[in-house]
């Protein structure tokens, strides 16, 4: 499977309980509106016990308009664009949030905004709309796995402030952590399909709170986090793989890092030459080096 394609796996499994999170706030601010009248459309993932959620409705936005048939009509549209249609999709989200800045819907809008950006390789759009996404709806904890995952992986030479853009990443992806094992089941998922999404959710989060780790050079508290990852992550990604291997070697857990990358060669991404490589070069360390105990 190429990196590509897993991304957009990832970003699917993701957009479930991102959603039905951000749905619930749209439903907080539609009550006492027009929105049961004259057949317009209600808002999605109505959760029957908004108590139980901290923090899930939007605690920046200000009382929204009353609304109407064009922004439902407008809304509706946005959400009828098939998911494989990622540009119709950003279009129609970009207009609906200029034409509608104190919509009700903005909480959604916002969360399936930042899944297209990401599935369209658009990381700063994603960044900048992920943050929007969360300033709307604290608790959007996909938005949070996320926004922690790639900021870190988004890094490079040229990116202003790294320190604070890893802060950062380490705050969204600790309170993801945090917040997901408590989550209450939305009522339009399976068991089966929430346990997937929080699943998938905390292995975002654990893997951008490794990758943090990793650029700091603090590999021993890197380790459990990206090994969280693997096991948590239902489509394991290779990239995370190559983070557990390099920072075992760093850790000289050498044979654990011929483990990690050995795995990752086995997996078709654009990481199996170069994880092939390195589990070899680990075997090599690992026969003229102590390893460091555990």
């Amino acid at each position: 499977m190429k990196r590509k394609c897993m991304i957009c796996l990832q970003a699917a499994a993701l957009a479930v309980l991102s959603l039905s999170i951000a749905g619930t706030a749209a439903a907080k601010y539609g009550q006492g509106s027009q929105s049961g009248q004259g057949g317009q459309s209600q808002p999605p993932a109505k959760q029957s016990d908004k108590s139980k959620t901290p923090d899930a409705t939007p605690l920046t936005l200000d009382a929204p308009a009353p609304v109407n048939a064009e922004e439902d009509a407008a809304y509706k549209a946005f959400q009828d664009v098939p998911p494989t249609d990622l540009n119709k999709r950003i279009e129609l989200g970009e207009a609906f949030n200029q034409k509608y800045p104190q919509s009700r819907y903005r909480p959604v809008v916002f969360s399936t905004l930042t899944m297209a950006y990401l599935q369209s390789g658009q990381v700063q759009k994603m960044i900048e709309t992920g943050e929007k996404a969360i300033e709307l709806t604290p608790n959007d904890v996909t938005t949070l796995a996320i926004l922690g995952q790639t900021i870190p992986r988004a890094l490079n030479a040229t990116s202003a402030d790294p320190a604070k853009q890893l802060e950062k990443a380490e705050t969204y992806s600790k309170k993801a952590i945090e917040i997901t094992p408590a989550l209450p089941k939305p009522p339009n998922l399976t068991d089966e399909a929430f346990d997937k999404a929080k699943n998938q959710t905390l292995a975002s989060a654990h893997s951008g709170l490794g990758l943090v780790y990793v650029r700091r050079g603090k590999f021993a508290e890197a380790i459990p986090e990206l090994e969280q990852s693997v096991k948590l992550d239902p489509s394991p990604d290779p990239v995370n793989f190559y983070l557990l291997g390099m920072a075992n070697q760093k850790a000289s857990h050498f044979d654990d890092a011929v483990t990690a990358f050995s795995k990752c060669a086995g997996m078709q991404s654009s990481l199996q030459g170069t994880c092939k490589t390195m589990a070899e070069e680990a075997k090599k360390l690992g026969a003229t080096q102590l390893s460091a105990p555990k």
